[in-house]
């Protein structure tokens, strides 16, 4: 029988668990509450348990299993398989998260980013598929980004590669503080929160028409990013200005990856991605007019396809044996 995986995208709600088949197709999927009491302790066991309760009822054997891929939030040390720093999950102190889910399970586990595994993910079985080359990009509460390049996935000396949400993009003196600290990230203007933040701010100087100015005086709806994205492709000015904004910076930060890295593909995924063309179009052509000529010839923008599966795909592409 070929060999399966398991593939774990953790995330602050629930942990998305699937069984794959080794190229790739989902067999069976299902979630798990990310119990985040107790700073976090409960986890890793919930993720075991529940794999090993799974694999009893489909009555399948560990030595049918390749072994389990799973991505995570925080700073990964990839050579002890520890976790820290993931605050969403309350994991401030160091996790020995691959040796705990092994003792669990019995099986082989191999950790990544959970930005890393989204990005893999679509470069193996999404809008990257057959690529050698893939930059991620993920529009959601933050921005994140992940590099596979040449066949592997890039972390960097920390394992910070690929923060494409902290690139400075606006050197204003007005640019927004970032959660990181700095001033004029990315992730303050084109994450969902940062769209919002946007639309306000040029709401309070626009005299004309407009409902998405008058949603956000009145305050009898709630303002969000895909209500934005709604609006503008109703015609709506303001809507239209707040979307030509963002698009212009995630032009301009795609960009510096295009002329330094010069990926085959930059994908565009996250919640903000549900835009589709509306996002896309203007973003390719702001990309266009700022990369070197032989970039804007090789290097494509798309939006994402795999939608949440691409974190369990890519996860599990992680326990696939070396070549």
């Amino acid at each position: 029988m070929e060999k399966k995986l398991i593939g774990v995208d953790l995330g602050g709600t629930t942990a998305k668990i699937a069984i794959l088949s080794a190229n790739g197709k989902i067999e069976e999927k299902w979630s798990v509450e990310t119990d985040i009491s107790d700073e976090g302790s409960h986890i890793v066991r919930n993720i075991g348990d529940s794999i090993n309760q799974k694999l009893t009822d489909l009555q399948l054997d560990n030595d049918i299993f390749h072994g389990i891929g799973m991505g995570t939030p925080g700073t990964i040390n990839y050579e002890t398989g520890t976790v820290k720093g993931a605050y969403n999950l309350n994991w401030a102190k160091e996790q020995n998260v691959a040796t705990d889910l092994k003792n669990i399970t019995g099986l082989g586990v191999y950790l990544d980013n959970d930005a890393n595994i989204a990005a893999v993910g679509e470069r193996w079985k999404g809008a990257g598929e057959g690529s050698a080359n893939v930059f991620f990009v993920t529009l959601g509460t933050g921005v994140g980004g992940g590099i596979f390049a040449e066949g592997k996935i890039l972390h960097g000396a920390k394992g910070a590669a690929g923060e494409i949400g902290h690139i400075t993009v606006d050197t204003s003196k007005d640019a927004y503080v970032c959660t990181c600290g700095k001033k004029g990230c990315l992730e303050t203007i084109a994450s969902a929160t940062g769209i919002v933040r946007v639309a306000k701010d040029l709401a309070k100087s626009f005299e004309q028409d407009s409902k998405l100015k008058n949603i956000i005086q009145d305050g009898t709806e709630e303002t969000t990013s895909k209500l934005i994205f709604e609006l503008a492709n109703e015609g709506d000015v303001l809507a239209t200005k707040v979307v030509d904004h963002i698009c212009f910076y995630l032009g301009l930060a795609c960009s510096h990856i295009g002329n330094m890295l010069n990926p085959e593909k930059i994908i565009i995924g996250g919640g903000v991605s549900a835009a589709g063309d509306a996002l896309l179009k203007p973003i390719q052509s702001y990309f266009e007019g700022m990369v070197f000529p032989a970039v804007k010839e090789s290097t494509s923008i798309s939006i994402a396809t795999l939608g949440n599966d691409a974190g369990v795909l890519g996860a599990a592409w992680l326990a696939l044996p070396s070549e």
